[in-house]
């Protein structure tokens, strides 16, 4: 697929190091985005979430072992190989900002996109949505529900770009130029060790357009050249080197 540049690039950037893999980012995730709880969550094949945690570690035994976690989102890959993969159109790279879409009602849920992600970000909704009684007073209304029989995925909370790009208008500025700190996602807000920082890699004046050149910052997969919107920053060399199927120098 060809590479799609914006003048704004939403950037998410995860310090690793900072993560206690609590999991407050997913329950946040699931209340802002409405994503119904399940019935069996221990079925890890039908699961519907939008971020997952991952737990790493450096393959070592006590006293030597160290673990990591690693919260894995949509990348919002620069060349996402979900797109050009789906025969109707349901997923698109064509906003600025550079946010993957996922159009529901025209999803036929025939899975093309979830076979084609490298990273395993997209999810099936293989049963009817159902909230506990009274809890679907609280739902978010930002965000719409979804039948089952459609894929679903990590969006950066779009919603609250949406709000702020209103906001912007209403003050007179300009909605793709957002001041850093306008736009945040719901895992951002949740997350009690501050691990997750976002805005726009391309504008100085936000926080994660250093963070993406720090010596220690990494995205998965990157040898595939998908250029994901997503990076991670970690200061131990065991981290780093499991982002990329890193195989030791005796197997090269």
């Amino acid at each position: 697929m060809q590479h799609i540049e914006f003048d704004t690039k939403w950037t998410m950037v995860i310090d690793v190091d900072k993560c206690t893999g609590c999991g407050a980012c997913m329950v946040s995730c699931q209340a802002e985005n409405n994503i119904a709880p399940m019935e069996d969550g221990s079925n890890k094949l039908k699961t519907l979430t939008w971020l997952l945690v991952y737990e790493l570690n450096n393959g070592k035994d006590f006293p030597e072992r160290e673990s990591a976690y690693l919260p894995r989102p949509c990348m919002q890959c620069g060349k996402p190989a979900c797109v050009p993969v789906c025969p109707v159109v349901a997923t698109t790279k064509d906003e600025e900002g550079g946010i993957v879409s996922q159009i529901y009602p025209r999803c036929i849920g025939c899975r093309y996109c979830m076979a084609a992600c490298p990273y395993h970000a997209r999810y099936f909704g293989w049963f009817d949505p159902i909230w506990p009684e009274g809890m679907e007073k609280a739902l978010s209304p930002s965000t719409s529900t979804r039948p089952r029989g459609v894929v679903e995925k990590c969006n950066f909370c779009h919603s609250r770009l949406l709000d702020a790009r209103a906001r912007a208008r209403a003050e007179d500025m300009d909605p793709n130029k957002l001041p850093d700190g306008w736009y945040k996602p719901a895992c951002l807000e949740a997350c009690p060790t501050g691990a997750i920082s976002f805005g726009d890699s391309k504008n100085p004046e936000h926080k994660v357009h250093d963070l993406i050149k720090d010596k220690n910052a990494f995205r998965l997969l990157e040898s595939l050249g998908m250029d994901p919107q997503v990076y991670y920053i970690s200061r131990h060399d065991w981290v780093r080197e499991q982002s990329d199927n890193h195989l030791p120098k005796d197997k090269h």
